[in-house]
């Protein structure tokens, strides 16, 4: 059997270069504290034995980890793997954030943790205990956590906050959930529609009650009343059952309906065909998130195009930029969201 070939070190640098581990780590960190010629010494034997910085040498400056930390709900993201439905925030979020964290020499790292534990404190000590990140994500519901918040606070972590408008601590950005709201409405008000129906999300989140509002808006300035046709799910599929049902009940139901995830709106496709209605033709059918699967639904669902790899990218950026002193501005940052038009919107059935 071949023998692993050993990995250069940082030990192997300095030995090389002639200097300290900590003139290697200063170099690497891209500190100014280092004299020209010792600096050009390490990048000659970095590029002569062919070292690749580990996370654990660029910390020994004691300055920065260069790792981001991205926290998202243990619970709802386990049951999107497991359910297999298509859902790609975390794809998502990844690709964004990933690739922009590189483009700096950065890490991102996602960790799960429960919204609703008792001992969240706990747990998000210990992952900072054990991950030293330089930054957090908190995407929602985690962006309105108090006591998240507090302990990156007292923590003096750089915080990226997704989903949130709420005064508090760190960079609130968001995917203007109201305005997508009210340009889905307002599609479906073009076509002729005058009932339209609304599925919302959870109260947990805050952006479920932007999105409320965008439909709102949207339906007060066509005049048309929006009393009773609003329903609310947990953005899973079985709540969008329960809530499309609700709606189609009503003695005048909705020609149109818009529903706050992907999930629902394949709820609502599936009680249309229990009941015998053509997709567009008997009702209209939006759905935010665009993930993959409504693609090849039938028919395709136009859908809220949520920007989450832009936005994940911005919230790197922002951090690395605060912690380098380039961004003390506090106000929030919307990345707008866009409408992607397919089969199952058209005009309201006539008469």
């Amino acid at each position: 059997m071949a023998r692993r070939r050993q990995a250069v070190t940082i030990k192997h640098v300095a030995a090389d270069a002639g200097v300290s581990l900590q003139t290697v780590s200063r170099v690497i960190n891209k500190e100014p504290n280092v004299r020209p010629h010792m600096a050009e010494r390490v990048r000659e034997a970095i590029d002569r034995l062919g070292y690749v910085p580990s996370i654990a040498a660029q910390r020994m400056s004691g300055s920065r980890s260069y790792l981001i930390l991205a926290l998202n709900d243990r619970e709802r993201t386990i049951a999107d793997w497991r359910e297999r439905q298509g859902a790609d925030w975390v794809d998502q979020m990844m690709l964004g954030g990933m690739v922009k964290a590189a483009e700096h020499g950065y890490r991102l790292i996602i960790e799960l943790v429960d919204t609703h534990s008792d001992h969240i404190d706990r747990e998000l000590a210990a992952a900072l205990a054990a991950l030293r990140p330089d930054g957090v994500i908190l995407t929602p519901p985690h962006s309105e956590n108090p006591t998240i918040l507090r302990r990156l606070e007292d923590e003096h972590i750089s915080v990226a906050r997704i989903g949130s408008l709420r005064p508090g601590y760190g960079f609130a950005l968001t995917m203007d959930d109201e305005r997508a709201a009210r340009i889905a409405t307002e599609h479906l008000l073009g076509l002729g529609h005058r009932r339209v129906g609304f599925i919302a999300g959870p109260e947990a989140y805050e952006l479920s009650q932007w999105r409320i509002l965008g439909w709102q808006q949207a339906m007060a300035a066509a005049k048309t009343g929006s009393d009773g046709l609003m329903a609310r799910g947990d953005f899973g599929y079985d709540s969008g059952i329960v809530a499309t049902r609700h709606l189609l009940d009503r003695d005048q139901p909705p020609s149109a309906i818009i529903a706050s995830s992907d999930r629902m709106a394949l709820a609502v496709l599936e009680v249309a065909r229990q009941r015998g209605l053509s997709v567009p033709d008997d009702l209209s059918v939006i759905s935010f998130d665009d993930t993959p699967i409504v693609r090849f639904t039938h028919p395709p669902l136009t859908a809220v195009v949520q920007p989450i790899a832009e936005v994940a990218s911005r919230a790197v950026e922002r951090i690395i930029n605060a912690c380098a002193g380039r961004d003390s501005d506090l106000a929030p940052e919307i990345i707008p969201a866009s409408l992607a038009v397919r089969a199952s919107t058209g005009p309201p059935r006539s008469g």
